[in-house]
């Protein structure tokens, strides 16, 4: 049995001084002795039958250790456990011994950097795996998780206010040409808007939770890490599936997962389709008592959903036009001079060229030549399209024209902070838009209304859609209505109707914050509110608010005759061990209850719409009829 294993190896283990600290083994530097081949921890694992049996394979008389093996087994999470592993495992909902990157796995969610989280660990490097309200299933948990949901509560809102929909707006293709936002948990939202939307997104953006262990909580890399991953596979994976061919996805993220998430990213839409790895400067200051090299940007890459992407040209702005402050009054217009010669040497280039005022003539520097040919320039000559200085007796230079140059400029990878916007200014943006907030932190991480407007602008065309599953604040959405782009926003967090939907609400009666005056936006338009009809998330929710075991108690018990649990839970078992249980901490608690949830009903799905149980209104089948098609 794997459990006896365990307590075996612990046995055996703790005869070496060097791996308990304070009466506890240290799994860590279980790990990295292993690794290196240490003699001594070697010694005692050969001289126990059972870890020999286990760890060690006999050619020819030679014991061979199987580290790798060794190491999975020391770093399975049941192995060392907590008080709450312990009683999980009583419980019968343990899990097995693989890498969480090895199996097919899908994780529901991550904490979202905008909470408070609880919970946390001593000793991070010899101890406690972390606690986080974080569900991560494997495969043989996961029945009808992604199936298509329910749509309820759906509202269309304007500038009279909220109305009960009626229908949705549609092409003559039939495709929906509503901006939508909807509750519920983003990768569940995916799969119910992949029914509809599959091939049709122009542009994605995202800005995820960066997992940086910030807040209260204290992170263990080793699985924290690629718990993460995982949660992003998951989403992009999908998300590959609504990105129209010729559109794009964008992914706000920072140094801590930026390069992993680079090569996840490879693996998902391809190496060929990178575009780009853009450096956006978010911060103008440095503080004075930071420690190491403070970060003072962010990164966004850039993939391609497919061939046919094209970007668009950045407008011009005054400022690059102010360069253009000559005029000969000959009809052409204003221009700039500009250098006549190249670096990339042709010994046909490279002849003289003759000032026609003095006769002067000139050679182009060394180791360059002329931009182009003899025939060339004097043709240029001739026209006058070649500058000899203002008193026509100079070196010449090549005179760019304003209304030749092409309509735009070429967007490039370094984005600094006084084009696109830094941090401060999106937050002075947000206490214009939420002035009863001022003094609270209403959203720890918006992105300044410029920063999106670049994005959208090089990635769409008006009317093209956008979605960002990740809305938070609702700076992409709020960019897209200005714009003119149709967009779908999904939110899980119940903020989604003090943030993004109320934010809306003030777009569409005309608010002039953000990018509102650059592009003339004086108001109007609409969009639609849904939410993916809840079952086990309401229990979901109650778990993580309750604030003491009393009132947790409560929540369990209307689980018990409401919710739906998981098959893997056996309640007789868990009936026997109650006092273990009311004995851990309410982290604990809640963490077991949470995991004790069939989360393959978390949300009504749309093929049990007509299920009485569900109580599905009318008005509701109608509306998802139409939805779905």
């Amino acid at each position: 049995m794997k459990y006896e294993l365990f307590e075996q190896l612990k046995k055996v283990l703790e005869k070496d001084e060097r791996l308990v600290a304070e009466g506890e083994l240290l799994r860590n530097r279980i790990v990295e002795l292993a690794r290196q081949g240490d003699a001594l921890l070697l010694k005692h694992l050969l001289a126990d039958a059972q870890t020999k049996s286990a760890f060690f394979t006999d050619v020819e008389g030679v014991q061979v250790f199987d580290s790798e093996r060794f190491v999975r087994f020391v770093n399975n999470k049941e192995f060392l456990p907590d008080s709450y592993t312990a009683f999980k495992n009583k419980i019968g909902l343990a899990e097995g011994d693989e890498f969480v990157s090895e199996k097919k796995e899908v994780v529901l969610n991550w904490p979202y950097k905008d909470c408070v989280l609880e919970g946390g660990q001593t000793k991070e490097d010899a101890k406690r795996d972390e606690v986080f309200w974080n569900e991560t299933l494997a495969p043989d948990q996961i029945h009808r998780l992604l199936d298509p949901k329910v749509f309820t509560d759906l509202k269309r809102i304007d500038a009279k206010g909220e109305h009960p929909l009626d229908g949705f707006k549609t092409d003559e293709n039939g495709d929906i040409k509503d901006n939508l936002i909807v509750k519920g948990n983003n990768l569940l939202a995916l799969h119910s808007l992949k029914a509809r939307f599959a091939g049709k997104v122009k542009l994605i953006y995202i800005d995820p939770p960066y997992n940086t262990g910030g807040d209260t909580f204290g992170y263990n890399d080793k699985f924290n890490h690629s718990a993460w991953l995982t949660f992003m596979r998951n989403r992009l994976e999908v998300a590959k599936e609504l990105l129209a061919n010729d559109g794009s996805i964008w992914i706000n993220i920072d140094d801590n997962e930026s390069h992993y998430l680079k090569v996840l990213c490879d693996g998902i839409f391809g190496r060929e389709n990178f575009v780009a790895n853009i450096v956006w400067r978010k911060t103008y200051t440095v503080s004075s008592d930071s420690q190491g090299i403070p970060a003072s940007h962010d990164d966004i890459l850039v993939y391609q959903g497919g061939s046919k992407f094209t970007r668009n040209l950045l407008p011009r702005s005054e400022k690059q036009d102010s360069l253009y402050k000559y005029d000969d009054g000959d009809g052409m217009g204003l221009y700039r001079t500009d250098n006549l010669s190249v670096k990339t040497y042709s010994k046909e280039y490279d002849y003289e060229i003759e000032n026609p005022t003095t006769g002067k003539k000139y050679n182009p520097p060394a180791g360059r030549c002329w931009v182009t040919s003899r025939e060339k320039i004097g043709q240029w000559i001739k026209e006058n399209r070649v500058f000899f200085g203002k008193d026509g007796k100079g070196a010449p230079q090549l005179k760019r024209y304003l209304k030749e140059v092409q309509g735009g400029i070429v967007p490039n990878t370094w984005w600094d902070y006084d084009e696109v916007g830094h941090n401060d200014q999106s937050r002075k943006e947000m206490k214009v838009l939420f002035p009863e907030s001022i003094g609270k932190e209403l959203f720890a991480t918006p992105k300044p209304e410029r920063l999106l407007q670049r994005i959208v602008h090089t990635g769409t065309k008006d009317n093209d859609l956008v979605l960002d599953f990740f809305a938070g604040s609702g700076t992409t959405l709020a960019v897209a209505h200005k714009m003119g782009r149709q967009y779908i926003g999904v939110e899980q967090m119940e903020y989604i109707h003090d943030l993004p939907e109320a934010r809306l609400k003030k777009v569409i009666a005309g608010e002039q914050g953000g990018i509102s005056k650059e592009v003339g936006w004086k108001g109007g338009g609409d969009f639609v509110y849904a939410e993916l009809m809840p079952l086990n998330q309401v229990f979901k929710e109650k778990v993580e608010k309750a604030k003491d075991p009393k009132e947790l108690a409560k929540v369990w018990d209307e689980i018990q005759e409401k919710g739906f649990l998981s098959y893997k839970l056996d309640m007789k078992e868990f009936n026997k061990e109650a006092k273990d249980f009311a004995a851990l901490p309410l982290a604990d608690q809640k963490r077991f209850i949470l995991e004790s949830l069939d989360y393959n009903q978390l949300y009504v799905n749309k093929s049990e719409i007509e299920d009485v149980t569900y109580t599905v209104s009318a008005a509701d089948k109608k509306l998802n009829k139409e939805f779905y098609g």
